[in-house]
Parts: structure tokens; C-alpha cells; sequence
């Protein structure tokens, strides 16, 4: 049998072409004996069973062929907290929790109505939900299997006062009779086009929602819709903030009419213009 610090040295080996490759075996290595991190420091010299080690194979295989990581731990972490992910669901990643920045740095805190479009795991519904605790929160989502998971989430990190509706975008808030009362309405929408889906690693195009990345020709076929629906929802100096793709913020910003104003940008910590933010005249 193979020790915790073996099997570890030898998924290191392994993932050697990773750019995090003794992580991905430490994830793996937890996910299969199941761990905690404070006793798998505490125990190197720990023998796995045969269940283990052939758990740990099994995931170390599909890891190799290109499974994502989150799908084979079922976490993935989002604004210093860990939200389940599974296949079929969008794996939240790091530039997304600019939204969060920017709402709570707009938000007055007091009790305002926030409504994520496409909320997927609800990674961004639920980092606001856990910011302002006195708001109320709307997510909507497309697809079922996302919505499940985030009710999951909610669940797990004790949130309870959510909203979640299934539906395209804004339409399933005519059920709530939200016209013209919510001060934000934030997603990380499909933003991908045709030519550049083409162009996405592998791991990305083989394993994650398609529906969920793109878009269509353009890419900016949701982020349009967005910008028209919003303005019946938004209250008079209400916000919409939008995530956006690599090259796309003149386009974006174009999209914008005479119902807005104060149209701005901020970028991601690679300096990308990554989210649009615009104020309902």
C-alpha cells in the first residue's frame, strides 16, 4: 500500500505538465481518501486502502485526459468560499468576482434588490447574499441543473432568503412583478463567439456548458438583450453590471442608448477590460 506522501510525490510526477501539478494531486489525493486538509498534514505517513488508491487512479486518469478539476474534487472556490460544481454546471472563475467588488462598492448596504442573470452555481448571488445581508436577491438561470445546484450552495452556506427562478435572462421576473424596482441587475453572461469558441483550451470546450460560453457569431448576443431588458427592471439610478470577453468593451459600450448614463469599465487583474457598468438615467 502506498503512503499519503508517496501517492502524493507520484500524482505530483504525474501532472508534471500542469502549472500547479502538486495542488491538483493534494485536491485529488483529499477527494479520494476524503481528508480533511488538517489531517492529511498531519498524516504523511498514512497508508491509503485499496478503495483509496483505486479512487485516487480512477480521478488522477480523467484529470490526465482532460477533465477539469473542480468537476473531479466538486469544488471550486469563489470569492474565499467553496461553491459545488459538477458537470453541466460553469466553474466560477477568479475575474468574476469583480462584480462582487463593484456592487458592494456601489451598494449603500442598506436593503436593495439585486438580481444575478445566468447565476449558474450562484457563486455571484451568494457572495452578495453573505455582503449584504439586508438585501433581497433574485437569481435566474436557464437551466435546471444549474438552479439545483445553486439552491445546493445556498443550503450549504446557511443562505436562505434567495429567490431562484428558472428561465432566458430577465424574463422570469415578470413573475415577481420586479418592473422598475431593482437597483442591480449583474451577470456573467454567455459572451463567446463562434470563431473564438474555436479557439478555447480543450478542457473548456469538451467538459463545460456549451450554453453557458457562447454566445452566437458575435458574442455579444446575450450581453444586447441584456442591455435592452434591463432598463423595465432597473429603478431610476439603478445599475447594471456585465461581464465581458477580451476585445469587446468599445462594442459593449456601444450597445448603450440614451436610457443610460455613467457607462464605465474596470478591468480584471490582467489589465483586460473584464466588466461594463452603466446607470439607469
Amino acid at each position: 500500500m502506498s503512503t499519503v506522501q508517496q501517492t502524493l510525490r507520484r500524482g505530483t510526477k504525474l501532472f508534471g505538465k500542469s502549472s500547479r501539478p502538486a495542488l491538483e494531486a493534494k485536491l485529488l489525493l483529499l477527494r479520494a481518501t476524503g481528508l480533511s486538509e488538517e489531517d492529511f498534514l498531519k498524516a504523511p505517513g498514512r497508508s491509503l486502502s485499496r478503495a483509496e488508491e483505486r479512487c485516487f487512479n480512477r480521478l488522477a486518469a480523467v484529470r490526465l485526459i482532460g477533465c477539469p478539476l473542480a468537476y473531479l474534487t466538486g469544488f471550486k472556490e469563489f470569492w474565499s468560499r467553496d461553491f459545488r460544481v459538477t458537470p453541466g454546471v460553469l466553474i466560477p472563475r477568479p475575474e468574476t468576482e469583480l462584480i462582487v467588488e463593484k456592487v458592494c462598492a456601489l451598494s449603500s448596504r442598506a436593503k436593495v434588490t439585486i438580481v444575478d442573470v445566468g447565476t449558474g452555481c450562484g457563486n455571484i448571488a451568494l457572495s452578495l447574499a453573505k455582503e449584504l445581508p439586508r438585501a433581497q436577491i433574485v437569481a435566474t438561470d436557464i437551466s435546471r441543473r444549474s438552479l439545483k445546484i445553486a439552491r445546493l450552495n445556498a443550503g450549504n452556506h446557511h443562505l436562505r432568503r434567495l429567490t431562484f427562478l428558472n428561465g432566458d435572462l430577465l424574463l422570469p421576473l415578470r413573475k415577481l412583478r420586479l418592473q422598475g424596482r431593482c437597483d442591480f441587475i449583474v451577470s456573467n453572461p454567455p459572451y463567446v463567439s463562434q470563431r473564438d469558441w474555436m479557439k478555447l483550451p480543450l478542457e473548456i470546450r469538451e467538459h463545460e456548458p456549451k450554453r453557458a460560453l457562447l454566445a452566437g457569431p458575435t458574442g455579444l448576443e446575450a450581453v444586447s438583450r441584456l442591455v435592452q431588458q434591463a432598463p423595465h427592471y432597473l429603478k431610476r439610478g439603478g445599475w447594471l453590471l456585465i461581464e465581458i470577453g477580451k476585445g469587446q468593451l468599445q462594442r459593449v459600450i456601444g450597445l448603450f442608448g440614451s436610457v443610460w448614463e455613467g457607462v464605465a469599465w474596470a478591468a480584471d487583474l490582467r489589465g483586460i477590460p473584464r466588466v461594463v457598468m452603466a446607470r439607469k438615467a
